[in-house]
């Protein structure tokens, strides 16, 4: 699939926290620790693993096939016929309503590129909680302890990302 201008612009910062990732990790890998966390959890480190360069680089792994699939869905939802777009085969009150599709889609054009918006804007900022977590992964010392408040802050741009896609679809849901 060749991916619209529109998402390839917006796909820029989360290719940006991608390279980052990359070459972080590619200067990190050779002072690693034989053992680095596998797991971390509210209370710090709970669970550790080998270095490989897959437990070392799991994290990247992850987001860079969510930043395909999320960057998928995007083009999608641009690509989809919107229900103002749709033929009325029911009536006047169809129109811009229900339709015989099992597909959700967007109100209007202008609908459908706020949520690709937004669902590329969640993607980075789940880039932004992975790249915290990387941090954490890739320290030069096996030390279990991560300050509590370092867990809050990996949950803030999740929460913030998922609150603007909400909204993105909600509001398209009101007009």
């Amino acid at each position: 699939m060749v991916l619209s201008p529109a998402v390839r612009c917006w796909l820029l910062t989360n290719a940006v926290l991608l390279a980052v990732m990359g070459v972080w990790g590619a200067i990190r890998y050779p002072r690693l620790p034989e053992r680095i966390p596998k797991h971390i959890g509210v209370d710090g480190v709970d669970a550790w693993t080998d270095r490989s360069i897959g437990s070392a680089f799991v994290l990247v792994f992850v987001y860079t096939g969510v930043t395909v699939l999320m960057a998928g869905c995007a083009e999608l939802t641009l690509r989809m016929t919107p229900r103002d777009e749709l033929p009325d085969t029911h009536g006047p009150s169809f129109a811009a309503g229900p339709s015989s599709s099992v597909v959700n889609r967007p109100g209007s054009r202008a609908s459908a590129r706020r949520i690709a918006r937004a669902l590329l804007l969640f993607n980075a900022c789940i880039g932004l909680t992975v790249l915290t977590g990387c941090g954490i992964l890739w320290r030069s010392t096996p030390d279990p302890d991560v300050p509590g408040w370092l867990f809050a802050a990996m949950l803030l741009p999740l929460l913030a990302g998922a609150a603007l896609t909400v909204a993105a679809a909600l509001g398209d849901r009101k007009r």
